[in-house]
């Protein structure tokens, strides 16, 4: 029983800092188009091209990553996985000393390969660490270690890119230049701290005992076409991805716009809190669909507000007022959440219904407003993911729930097309109305939430 226990704590130990760093390199690449931007002096749509270069490995990757885990198993297969994102952060290394653009699209989709590597086999490993019954707390313990890194990312690439730097609106040629070549020197260090994690990592992971886990071919299921909950629902991902990817990969170049005319570092700074607003309301989320009782629910609320007030004092560098008023906006966050009554469709309904807003105020305001609605989007961002994935595999089993799983993950494709149409949009009619976009796919979400996740032709048994 003790060796067990042992091999169960060294597991999850191994995997939540698996999650932590997948987490954290998904975010800075969303974030890292700001900074590529400046460097090459590139229009918004070609920078978001740097976000469509990680999103497009998931559909072009998951199957030949499943048939990996088939052939060597999970465990190497994540070993695999830290190798490649290893690798990709070396050769951004070159890539900013050139530097070369098409390099930085090269080295993202290496990292990206590596990631959807960990994604595939890291969420079952972590399921089946442990009892059936517990699962569902494991997976949410390791998605808020990998909401933590979504917030530290861009936290990072403002303190290590954009500390100190500034550009003003009328720059000259030359001063966009020099301030260019600035920020391509400071983007390799991130990287190269990067590497050398993911690098012990796999040394450490390679050196453990960790639980056998036997891949089992499940039953050929009939074919989910016929399922459209299924289908619409994997359209919602879509939707959600990419909504969520273009939000953040626009915001810090949005917030140097305009009326707001934050300085690059604030505008990055500001992004991180958007992330922590993720993070916060999986903390709410996991706490409502959980079976803690009612009492209990509120102390532990209570501890997630103080998290928000400390997280956005600590990214703006302990201004306790910025801290307040995220603190605030979570708390409106989770009277939200009490909406919802824990049901998932419900609560995804209201989610996507108020995140929908938040991107048309975001449109047709300006100053303070536009900040807060931009950035509050990340706490109703919070929950879509597992709540649209349960309902499209609602009922589903064996072959059929396999299948299920793979389209709705191949339609992460969402993120590698949505923030370019976004980047288009800023480019030619301005940032603010390129928040349009997401504001019609929460829409859409909302729509699923109500009636798409009902539309059944045929009955799953």
């Amino acid at each position: 029983m003790e060796q067990k226990n042992n091999n169960f704590l060294v597991g999850m130990t191994a995997f939540g800092a698996i999650f932590f760093i997948f987490g954290f390199a998904t975010t800075f690449i969303i974030q890292l188009s700001a900074p590529v931007m400046a460097v090459f002096n590139l229009t918004e749509f070609q920078a978001q091209l740097l976000t469509s270069a990680f999103f497009i490995a998931y559909p072009i990757m998951s199957v030949p990553t499943g048939w990996l885990v088939n052939r060597i198993g999970y465990k190497y297969t994540v070993v695999a996985g830290l190798i490649l994102m290893a690798l990709g952060s070396l050769v951004f290394i070159p890539a900013a000393r050139i530097p070369s653009y098409p390099l930085f699209l090269m080295a993202t989709f290496i990292l990206a390969t590596g990631v959807v590597f960990l994604q595939v086999s890291a969420n079952p490993y972590v399921t089946a660490l442990g009892s059936e019954s517990s699962a569902s707390s494991r997976l949410n313990l390791t998605q808020a270690l990998n909401s933590i890194a979504t917030m530290v990312a861009p936290w990072l690439i403002a303190t290590v890119i954009f500390k100190g730097l500034d550009l003003p609106i009328d720059a000259t040629d030359a001063e966009k230049l020099t301030y260019g070549l600035e920020v391509a020197g400071r983007i390799p260090f991130p990287f190269i701290a990067m590497a050398l994690v993911v690098v012990l990592v796999a040394v450490v992971l390679l050196m453990m005992k960790l639980p056998a886990i036997i891949s089992e071919k499940s039953e050929k299921g009939g074919s989910i076409y016929k399922y459209p909950h299924v289908l619409l629902g994997a359209f919602a991902i879509f939707c959600y991805v990419g909504a969520e990817a273009g939000n953040a990969g626009l915001m810090t170049n949005y917030l140097k716009s305009g009326s707001l005319g934050l300085s690059a570092e604030m505008a990055a700074t500001y992004a991180a809190i958007y992330w922590g607003g993720a993070m916060v309301g999986r903390f709410f989320g996991s706490i409502m669909f959980s079976d803690i009782a009612g009492g209990k629910k509120y102390l532990y609320a209570v501890l997630v507000l103080g998290l928000a007030l400390v997280s956005g004092a600590f990214v703006t560098d302990w201004d306790w007022t910025i801290g307040l008023v995220f603190m605030g906006a979570s708390a409106v966050n989770f009277v939200f959440m009490l909406i919802g009554k824990g049901q998932p469709a419900r609560t995804l309904a209201v989610f996507a219904l108020v995140a929908g807003m938040l991107g048309l105020v975001t449109t047709f305001t300006q100053g303070q407003v536009a900040l807060w609605t931009v950035v509050s989007i990340g706490l109703f961002n919070s929950i879509m993911f597992p709540n649209i994935f349960a309902l499209a595999v609602k009922d589903l089993k064996g072959g059929e729930l396999a299948s299920a799983s793979g389209i709705i993950n191949a339609l992460i494709l969402g993120g590698a097309v949505i923030p370019p149409l976004m980047g288009s949009i800023a480019d030619n009619y301005g940032y603010t109305y390129a928040y349009v976009v997401p504001a019609l796919c929460y829409l859409y979400i909302f729509f699923y939430a109500v009636k798409g996740s009902l539309i059944r032709t045929a009955s799953a048994e």
